[in-house]
């Protein structure tokens, strides 16, 4: 079986492809995964072809080369000291790129890992960027990677209104899709009039284990964000992330972040037990560990908390059974039964809001939280709820799907 191929391998590889690039200004999007099947870092690869003109590169949140190890850390413009190029950050002074950003480009080259999950950031700055780019003429070209995480989709869909720096459109919380898909979808119901080209991969096969969409043993994990550190990681993430707009601690801080859930008020042997008596069928495919952690930094941070490890990442793990987003809803409604009067949800400024809770921000709309709070709400509520989105979606995306 042929080794996988991302897109920007077969850029390098292929100077038929580079054809049309030559003579063009090219501009870089990337972060610390950008990287060839040797490790070399997109930025280095590229400017290493001399039929190539790169003369700007853009850093993500956490920046081009992963500098901000907490959420939420702004990062500045520099001048690559290696290629003596601007580095112009979108998570920074600002999100979108500003008319000089523009001008220092004419096709930009987007290579970004995603990790699967409507709330990770990149697909906001993706969309942004085709939205700039069909507003200036320029031309974008997107070098695929995979969705670490395959096919499945899961989750309630965003609701109009509720787009966000964390939610970039109308997507369920595991949309399935890569990057390059994304964009297709983004210029159709976007209706954007822009120049956009997609370098696909070559021997993608997100069905097959044990990876299931991450081709494990082929290719090295390398953190696309600094809280991103392995594969169990991008597998939680979409259920995980919701910790972020609750007041327990998500594990940063710790060596597991994003798969851990903790406080030092819960009972985690009780909480387990309770998401088995009221949904047994949503904890299926992963293994749940009554655990202790204390972070060094963040929620909670030098206080021992009693928590859960969710384990997907031994023989146990059925990827197709695994539900981080059900799974995570369950925690959260098992502890409003063991502790009505909990202090859930976190309220502070995320993510450039600062009115809207960011339980409702992440999901995309209230009703997830609305669901936790409703003393009569069961299981089956907010599985017929999402199970219409989910199957919505999974019609709507035929169409954009590359492999």
């Amino acid at each position: 079986m042929p080794a996988i191929e991302f897109g920007l391998d077969r850029l390098l590889k292929d100077p038929q492809l580079r054809k049309p690039l030559h003579g063009r200004r090219l501009a870089l999007v990337a972060h610390p995964a950008s990287v060839d099947a040797d490790l070399t870092h997109a930025i280095d690869a590229l400017a290493a072809l001399p039929d190539l003109h790169l003369t700007a590169a853009f850093g993500p949140q956490h920046g081009l080369r992963g500098d901000k190890q907490d959420n939420m850390v702004e990062s500045p413009d520099f001048v690559d000291p290696l290629h003596g190029i601007p580095v112009f950050s979108l998570y920074g002074a600002v999100r979108r790129p500003t008319p000089p950003m523009i001008d220092s480009f004419d096709v930009l080259l987007v290579d970004l890992q995603d990790l699967g999950c409507r709330i990770y950031t990149f697909i906001t700055t993706l969309r942004y960027l085709l939205e700039a780019a069909a507003a200036t003429g320029k031309a974008v070209w997107i070098l695929d990677r995979p969705n670490p995480v395959g096919r499945p989709v899961e989750g309630l869909r965003l609701r109009p209104g509720w787009e966000s720096f964390v939610g970039a459109g109308a997507l369920p919380m595991r949309h399935g899709l890569t990057m390059g898909e994304l964009a297709c979808w983004f210029v159709s119901t976007l209706a954007l009039d822009v120049d956009c080209t997609v370098i696909s991969m070559r021997g993608w096969n997100p069905g097959a284990g044990p990876g299931y969409g991450w081709p494990l043993g082929e290719r090295c994990w390398i953190n696309p964000s600094p809280n991103a550190p392995n594969l169990s990681m991008a597998r939680c993430y979409a259920g995980t992330v919701m910790l972020e707009g609750s007041t327990l601690s998500e594990g940063r801080g710790t060596t597991r972040p994003l798969e851990l859930l903790g406080a030092p008020d819960i009972e985690a042997g009780r909480l387990i037990a309770t998401m088995d008596a009221l949904a047994p069928h949503w904890l299926l495919g992963c293994r749940l560990r009554p655990c202790y952690f204390e972070p060094t930094f963040h929620k909670h941070a030098g206080t021992l908390c009693q928590g859960v490890q969710i384990h997907v990442d031994d023989g146990r793990y059925q990827h197709p059974w695994f539900r981080p987003w059900r799974l995570q809803s369950l925690a959260f409604k098992a502890l409003r039964q063991l502790q009505p009067d909990y202090p859930l949800w976190r309220e502070f400024a995320y993510e450039y809001e600062h009115q809207r809770l960011a339980i409702d921000l992440i999901n995309g709309s209230p009703l997830l939280r609305e669901w936790v709070d409703e003393p009569q709400a069961t299981p089956a509520d907010l599985d017929a709820l999402s199970r219409a989105d989910e199957d919505a979606w999974e019609e709507e995306r035929q169409e954009f799907l590359l492999y």
